[in-house]
């Protein structure tokens, strides 16, 4: 089966952005056939400097390969590189209902965020993105809950393009993504984000110093026993998440092993194994800052791979719609 997903070029990926959603690809990636891009195309839609677009589709590359992308195993590429993508969103929205668009939840928000940027590519984004899907017949998509809204409007135009032109598309899945929820370590009822707080989350590439110290400062809850309990003890709970995921240990077990012992040394323990596991990352990034040129080369070469299936897509479509004879 094929697997698609687009990745915003921002750098910015923290540890909840890679237990909730990158795992999950790694795994994919082990055993389906995978394709990652930039999707700088998309990213137009909202107020940015373009001197800075080119750096950030670089330091984004870079993170995701130190992330564990393999460029051996699947396709990666900046989405400009493949023109097909927008000259499939073209003929699609020819048959998208603008009524469907005008109802989608994404829109609605990004208009009160941007209201002084409301521009069409905010009202057309769910059709780009379905040609990214569509353009490599990708037979399912792992996304967030806030996304399927998007996926179910793929799957209405590849439908709908079929009943006008004849078979040419398949409808997508949405693979919803299995890793846990993990909230903000300094208000643990709101999930983890790049806010304008940056001691709220864990960069992929933190330094061990920082991260100790955001781990020890993290918001617990009253009392000092380590006990997994959503409701009652948020603070506490998601910390236990973060050191089960990152251990393969189960709650019980991490439950059972501080039962006599406090706070101060279970944070203690979930720094050290934090500062463990992200080592790789730091190191792999790193390596790839004091090359770019092969990252270059690396999305280069994967928009070669890409194009060659995207333009046997378009050939198809331009012959069941009637133009290129």
């Amino acid at each position: 089966m094929r697997i698609i997903s687009g990745i915003q070029p921002t750098g910015k990926i923290h540890i909840g952005n890679y237990l909730g959603a990158i795992k999950q690809w790694l795994e994919l990636q082990k055993k389906e056939d995978c394709i990652f891009f930039i999707a700088d195309l998309h990213s137009l839609t909202c107020p940015y400097e373009p001197k800075d677009l080119k750096e950030s589709i670089i330091e984004a590359a870079i993170c995701y390969l130190a992330a564990g992308i393999d460029p051996e195993k699947s396709i990666f590429f900046t989405q400009s590189d493949v023109p097909e993508h927008t000259r499939l969103a073209w003929i699609f929205n020819t048959v998208c209902p603008i009524g469907e668009l005008e109802r989608m939840t994404q829109f609605k928000e990004k208009s009160k965020q941007f209201r002084k940027n409301i521009n069409a590519g905010l009202l057309t984004y769910p059709v780009l993105q379905a040609a990214d899907i569509l353009l490599y017949k990708a037979g399912a998509v792992p996304v967030g809950k806030d996304q399927v809204q998007h996926i179910e409007l793929t799957r209405t135009i590849a439908r709908r393009f079929n009943q006008k032109f004849g078979q040419t598309f398949s409808e997508p899945r949405a693979i919803l993504s299995e890793g846990s929820k993990i909230m903000s370590l300094t208000d643990p009822k709101k999930k983890m984000s790049k806010s304008s707080d940056p001691n709220n989350c864990i960069s992929l590439f933190e330094e061990p110093e920082a991260i100790r110290k955001k781990i020890m400062s993290a918001v617990t809850d009253t009392g000092k026993t380590v006990k997994y309990s959503p409701k009652t003890k948020p603070g506490i709970s998601n910390l236990i998440t973060i050191y089960s995921l990152f251990s393969e240990k189960s709650v019980k077990e991490i439950e059972s092993n501080y039962k006599e012992k406090g706070y101060a040394e279970f944070k203690k323990d979930l720094a050290d194994i934090i500062i463990t596991s992200l080592q790789p990352f730091r190191e792999k990034r790193k390596e790839f800052l004091s090359n770019k040129n092969q990252v270059i080369q690396i999305l280069k070469s994967g928009a070669e791979k890409a194009k060659k299936i995207a333009e046997r897509t378009i050939s198809e479509v331009n012959q069941k719609i009637g133009i290129n004879l």
